[in-house]
């Protein structure tokens, strides 16, 4: 485990390995053809991982562009001097294209009206807005229809306040090897590209590939992709694991803050729905909880790591506080840890000595994806960069 400077003021943080980062960065960076570009996602504060340090670990690493989900969040790039280009992947209310267009932020467009209020107050600030055109090609999510983009572009390239600097989708089922549905957001995709070029449109440069598209599908690289979650070293499908390695960035830790040795039958936590079963049961207790992104779900329901070996969690995980069992004469379900004292470090996910926990084990308990795991942990939990 990674010799770190804790943080002064709690007992919990998330550990990111910016070495990490620029591994996967170059791992998906290796799969482009020369010329493609390699749009990062950092949206949702780079999936819990820290969006500014992220990002410039990426830019190091080969990162032509950025994503982001939000105007603030591409305001934060701005403001922690990433210069890229950053794309908000939808539109944002039109009173916010002052700041999108101050901090050159492009929006994606798919309505008349954000296209008109945008273009209008780029004419007012002396700029061009650039923007991506999206398509939905059968996500249902955002985007203009393949059927109407040609009028679309009609309808608001006379404006000179605004130009298209990128024409894009959003694959569904990307991770699906041989899926029809798949095959026809593609299908669609191409053929909306082709009609607006023979239309004599500009499209700017064309994107559809996000992260296991990218690893399954080369043939749709065209001139950029998006990659997301793999950036962060998690895998967004069994089916790309056999395709490319990657290295998880992400650990959560925090420091037993109490040790006790409950009497034979005593409860644990809300409810008491763990009772001590018989002596020697050390119950500890840790300084993360539901609030920092923890599920209560899980309670009852987990693992953790301490000195090396794993122990269960015990009694309902509370808002700021959970605690986990140690029985230090056990030798069956997990190897014996040992006392616990206080101070002791604890890894919810991450890697000590010979135990490894990860987000897809967590994600697993939870009946989720790993995406969410990661995302959840709150920025009540300081983010340490090793």
């Amino acid at each position: 485990m990674s010799a770190i400077k804790y943080p002064k003021n709690r007992w919990a943080w998330v550990e990111i390995d910016l070495n990490a980062i620029r591994k996967n960065t170059r791992a998906f960076k290796s799969l482009l053809a020369r010329g493609t570009k390699m749009m990062c996602a950092v949206k949702a504060d780079a999936y819990g991982h820290g969006a500014v340090e992220c990002a410039k670990a990426m830019a190091s690493a080969g990162a032509d562009q950025f994503a982001v989900a939000t105007v603030d969040e591409g305001v934060e790039l701005r403001e922690g001097g990433v210069t890229q280009p950053i794309l908000m992947l939808n539109e944002s209310p039109v009173e916010s294209v002052a700041t999108l267009l101050e901090h050159d932020i492009m929006p994606s467009i798919y309505t008349t009206d954000f296209a008109f209020a945008y273009g209008e107050q780029a004419v007012a600030m002396g700029k061009v807005g650039k923007y991506h055109l999206a398509i939905d090609t059968g996500m249902t999510r955002i985007g203009v229809l393949p059927e109407e983009a040609i009028e679309f572009r009609h309808s608001i390239d006379f404006h000179r306040g605004l130009e298209c600097a990128g024409t894009f989708t959003h694959f569904a089922t990307a991770d699906v090897i041989g899926d029809w549905d798949f095959k026809q957001q593609a299908r669609r995709f191409e053929d909306t590209i082709v009609a607006l070029r023979q239309a004599g449109f500009e499209c700017g440069l064309a994107h559809c590939d996000n992260t296991p598209g990218t690893v399954l599908h080369p043939e749709f690289h065209y001139d950029m992709c998006r990659l997301g979650i793999g950036l962060y070293g998690l895998q967004p499908a069994d089916t790309t694991a056999p395709r490319i390695s990657l290295a998880p960035a992400m650990s959560v830790r925090a420091r037993v803050t109490r040790v006790v040795n409950p009497a034979v039958g005593e409860g644990v936590g809300y409810g008491l729905t763990y009772r001590v079963p018989k002596p020697n049961i050390q119950i500890a207790t840790v300084p993360i909880g539901y609030a920092d992104g923890l599920a209560r779900v899980l309670s009852n329901n987990m693992d953790v790591i301490v000195n090396g070996a794993r122990a269960r969690q015990v009694g309902r995980i509370c808002m700021d506080q959970f605690m986990f069992a140690v029985d230090v004469n056990s030798v069956r379900a997990y190897r014996p840890a040992g006392r616990v004292e206080r101070g002791d470090v604890v890894t919810l996910i991450g890697r000590d000595g010979e135990e490894e926990i990860t987000a897809d084990e967590m994600a697993a308990r939870r009946d989720t994806i790993n995406y969410e795991v990661v995302c959840n942990f709150s920025q009540r939990l300081d983010r340490v960069f090793v």
